[in-house]
């Protein structure tokens, strides 16, 4: 964001990330000529402002240089993110995309209530834009809040194809700021994704180069003893299993950007000292989860997923998974702080810098060290038990309360926890493991975030601000387990993939609760199109609505859906690589 008191911004052509040129509104937006309302929402000079509520947008392939070699990237409107589109709560919407390449694309609105024909996703919503054409969207802006859109055609999300949306509500904000910003998220590969992909179906674990060595083995020697320590390896093996499978794409191909920034350049937000500053955090990343901090300022969230909750003040960091997006305020002093988002498995970082003066910087802290996956993250735990490794575990037999026991060979006999289960889950080549005691986990704040000496948001503090609309209690409940091979690279939902799956039927107006059980070690973010999933967190008056929910390794968690809207809708991973196979139909009618 800038105005015109704060600096004049000066424009590198060797550095810029777009080559169609900036927009009229984006221009002026840069130099400080369009209203303050506007003007306070932008991210950065570089990327393109549009106020509705209407909206030109065309899809094109550009050069972009991240890395210091030039590759192809899709841009929306010449710009990587694509252009911050402004609305406002209860406008009639019109967005005219042109195709420019010479291949289909789409647009998909993520998190926004709309017909089911305007969601943007081929094959269910509509055929997809052809090239050439011009795909007219026209809706309600039914909500206000901080939101985003990106392809949903093949792996085009990956090559730049996202950008933000914020809908300003009709009446006043409930939120007190004095500026904002947005910040959007992401990861950037020079490789064809379609190789990246390619990489992983062939061996799962290509991008990880930080598996266990002779250098952990002797430190867990140290820490641990040897015979503890060949234990943990040797029950690791008879898994076949990483405890350091965190991410399947990590930095060692990525390149992390915060509004398109790479962390050389890093990116720059202006406040006034003694302002109220809304960061508005954007997810817009293909494979990464990020933890948020800003070191030296707290932050008191005030939004997820676009909608208002209780404040959660005094914050020092929050894990945002793909497709997530998290509104804080802050109250910086004078000076420059580091935005600081690292990798969930410590590979790299996105970063900016929140300053009063714009130049200064602030020191970037080291990463934190790689995450270790324990008995919690395999669904393993009970009670005293989370958060331990292996190595602190009875090797002979776990007690799981009641009567009921299991060795280690039990835990790994998927046919014997099958048996248990009250949804079937298709074993065979696409399930590789079953968790043999998922919890609910909402006050876990996951795998590397666990007693680091922060305050870390976790699902438990989310609470919505208003009393849920729908207050009926759920007819039904729908399981599902969340599963996958990784040593194939194959994921499913209850072990049977999309293509060969049946679609989750919904009678229309009825209220279910959908409960997630992840059958796997890596967390996947469930984003369901066209509905709100209100998170059971506790209060049941004030379930929290999100689009997207977070289901981690080994556990499970519930929310409620009232299908309030005919059609089609996608129902998915938002993990780019992984939406292949973890992807349903769901027919609201």
């Amino acid at each position: 964001m800038k105005r015109k008191s704060d600096a004049i911004t000066t424009i590198d052509t060797g550095r810029r990330r777009f080559v169609q040129g900036l927009s009229a509104s984006g221009m002026l937006a840069s130099l400080g000529m369009l209203s303050p309302a506007l003007l306070r929402a932008a991210p950065n000079p570089d990327v393109p402002i549009l106020d509705g509520p209407i909206f030109d947008l065309s899809i094109d392939e550009v050069v972009v240089n991240f890395t210091g070699q030039p590759r192809t990237a899709t841009a929306i409107n010449g710009s990587i993110p694509a252009p911050t589109l402004r609305m406002r709560e209860g406008d009639e919407i019109t967005i005219r995309v042109t195709n420019n390449m010479s291949v289909s694309s789409s647009i998909h609105w993520h998190g926004l209530i709309l017909p089911s024909n305007m969601d943007g996703v081929p094959g269910l919503s509509y055929a997809g834009i052809a090239p050439g054409e011009t795909y007219i969207y026209k809706f309600r802006a039914a909500q206000n809040g901080t939101f985003w859109y990106h392809s949903h055609t093949g792996f085009q999300e990956q090559t730049g194809m996202y950008g933000s949306i914020v809908i300003e509500p009709r009446e006043s904000d409930v939120v007190k700021f004095d500026r904002e910003h947005v910040i959007v998220l992401s990861d950037w590969t020079d490789e064809n994704p379609e190789r990246v992909y390619a990489k992983l179906k062939k061996l799962s674990h290509y991008y990880n180069l930080r598996e266990r060595t002779f250098g952990d083995f002797v430190d867990d020697v140290k820490r641990k003893g040897f015979s503890r320590t060949l234990e943990d390896r040797k029950m690791w093996n008879q898994m076949r299993m990483s405890d350091r499978d965190i991410s399947d794409v990590t930095g060692w191909t990525y390149t992390f950007l915060a509004n398109g920034r790479t962390p050389a350049e890093g990116w720059e937000g202006l406040f006034r000292p003694g302002e109220r500053v809304r960061l508005r955090f954007i997810n817009g990343s293909a494979m990464t989860f990020f933890d948020v901090r800003i070191p030296g300022v707290k932050m008191t969230v005030v939004a997820s997923d676009g909608q208002n909750i209780r404040p959660v003040e005094g914050i020092d960091e929050f894990r945002i998974g793909v497709a997530e997006t998290y509104d804080v305020i802050v109250e910086p002093q004078a000076g420059a702080y580091t935005i600081f988002a690292q990798a969930i498995d410590r590979s790299g970082y996105a970063r900016g810098t929140l300053t009063s003066q714009s130049g200064l910087t602030a020191p970037v802290p080291p990463l934190d060290p790689v995450p270790t996956l324990t008995m919690t993250d395999m669904g393993m735990d009970h009670g005293s038990m989370m958060g331990h490794d292996m190595g602190k575990m009875d090797r002979g037999a776990m007690n799981m309360g009641g009567n009921m026991s299991m060795n280690m060979a039990d835990m790994m006999d998927m046919k014997k926890i099958a048996r248990t289960l009250r949804v079937p889950v298709r074993l065979g080549p696409q399930v590789d493991m079953l968790a043999p005691m998922p919890k609910a986990r909402l006050n876990d704040p996951g795998v590397g975030l666990r007693n680091n000496g922060r305050r870390v948001l976790t699902y438990a503090d989310i609470f919505n601000l208003e009393p849920i609309r729908d207050k009926r209690e759920p007819g039904r409940e729908i399981v599902l387990h969340l599963t996958g091979n990784m040593s194939r690279y194959m994921w499913s939902i209850n072990g049977v993939k999309f293509n060969d799956a049946r679609p989750i039927l919904l009678k229309y107006g009825e209220r279910v609760r959908i409960t997630l059980i992840n059958d796997t070690m890596m967390n996947h973010p469930i984003h369901l199109h066209g509905m709100w999933s209100e998170l059971e967190t506790g209060d049941p008056g004030y379930l929290p609505r999100k689009h997207t929910v977070i289901a981690q390794p080994g556990a499970k968690i519930s929310y409620q859906v009232t299908a309030d809207a005919k059609g089609q809708w996608a129902y998915h991973c938002h993990l780019l690589y992984h939406m292949k196979g973890m992807f349903r139909r769901v027919v609201v009618a």
